[in-house]
């Protein structure tokens, strides 16, 4: 069959391709799904398509997050059918294969499909809830608030954190607190540190969560953790950074400076699909997501700033680059 697909061809070059290929010759246990929506993760691939990422060769289709309706499944498929409509880790691609042996959930009613990809992005936000320690009533927070660190935010409220966000961009600032955001703090080291300590009565946070990825963001917000709080590094640090880091890690090793716990939240450091025998999964993880989704306790819309079609996937590639004022949840409409 005939199909349309994205790929990276080379660092910055991004073209919408035909294939050509047998996708309807199904295995048992797999599914063909005919893609309505896919989401960019902007973190992940722009570095991808810069060339920085080593794991990602290209070229290569990008992408891990769709959603669409099975239009085939193989004879030993259970649990979904043709004309059902699921959330999947599927790539930018008109027509994908998957297992349905893995991560393929069904869309519960009274969710808007165009909104669905973003069920992702929480799930990886919500690592950063399932390795801290935040209670009610716990100071916390959130640097970086593009889709992880703006959902990040949103959980952490749900738990009962008190969240300050920090964000430089001022229109990334304005989608947090049109999704609930009611204290933040100037990005600059200096300005974050009199506003958080002012705003939590000199102790600082008990618990902060990096969303950027940029180490010098981390080396530099660690100043804000209360004695004997925490900092959990959701962003995938990228990019090198050169400096003396004996104070950062003094604030980890000696009790007079704080006794700072690091902790690592990539998502992966939990199973995929959901076992009786142990708590939290993935899979877990994003039914949770679609309840708060459905109960509107998790803010989608203001995060959904562009609806292109893959024609346009240079244009959107290059707006999430180069104007973060205006672009942040970028989705590709394959209908």
């Amino acid at each position: 069959m005939r199909y349309r697909q994205l790929m990276f061809v080379s660092p910055w070059q991004v073209e919408l391709q035909d294939a050509h290929e047998d996708l309807e010759a199904l295995a048992p246990d797999q599914v063909l799904i005919r893609t309505r929506y896919s989401l960019i993760s902007p973190g992940t691939e722009l570095a991808c398509l810069s060339g920085r990422e080593p794991w990602f060769d290209m070229p290569r289709t990008p992408g891990y997050v769709s959603v669409g309706e099975v239009v085939a499944s193989g004879e030993a498929v259970e649990g979904c059918a043709p004309g059902d409509e699921v959330f999947q880790y599927g790539a930018h691609a008109e027509y994908t294969v998957a297992d349905a042996g893995g991560l393929l959930v069904r869309v519960p009613e009274g969710i808007d499909p165009k909104l669905v990809p973003f069920t992702r992005i929480a799930t990886i936000a919500m690592t950063a809830l399932r390795v801290s320690d935040i209670e009610v009533g716990d100071e916390v927070a959130v640097v970086g608030l593009g889709l992880v660190g703006n959902l990040a935010a949103q959980l952490a409220r749900l738990q009962g954190g008190r969240v300050i966000g920090i964000e430089p961009n001022e229109a990334r600032l304005e989608s947090a607190r049109a999704c609930g955001l009611e204290r933040w703090a100037p990005a600059t080291a200096e300005a974050a540190r009199e506003t958080v300590m002012e705003l939590t009565g000199g102790s600082g946070v008990a618990t902060l969560i990096e969303a950027t990825g940029i180490p010098q963001a981390a080396v530099e917000a660690i100043t804000l953790v209360a004695r004997r709080g925490e900092m959990i590094l959701l962003g995938s640090p990228r990019g090198e950074l050169q400096t003396n880091l004996t104070d950062f890690l003094n604030y980890v090793h000696i009790a007079s400076r704080s006794s700072v716990t690091l902790r690592g939240a990539h998502e992966w450091r939990f199973r995929v699909l959901h076992d009786p025998f142990v708590k939290h999964s993935i899979e877990r993880n994003t039914h949770i997501a679609f309840e708060l989704m459905r109960a509107g306790k998790l803010a989608i819309e203001p995060l959904l700033t562009h609806m292109l079609p893959p024609e346009r996937a240079a244009e959107a590639y290059v707006g999430l680059r180069d104007q973060p004022d205006r672009y942040l949840g970028v989705l590709f409409d394959w209908t």
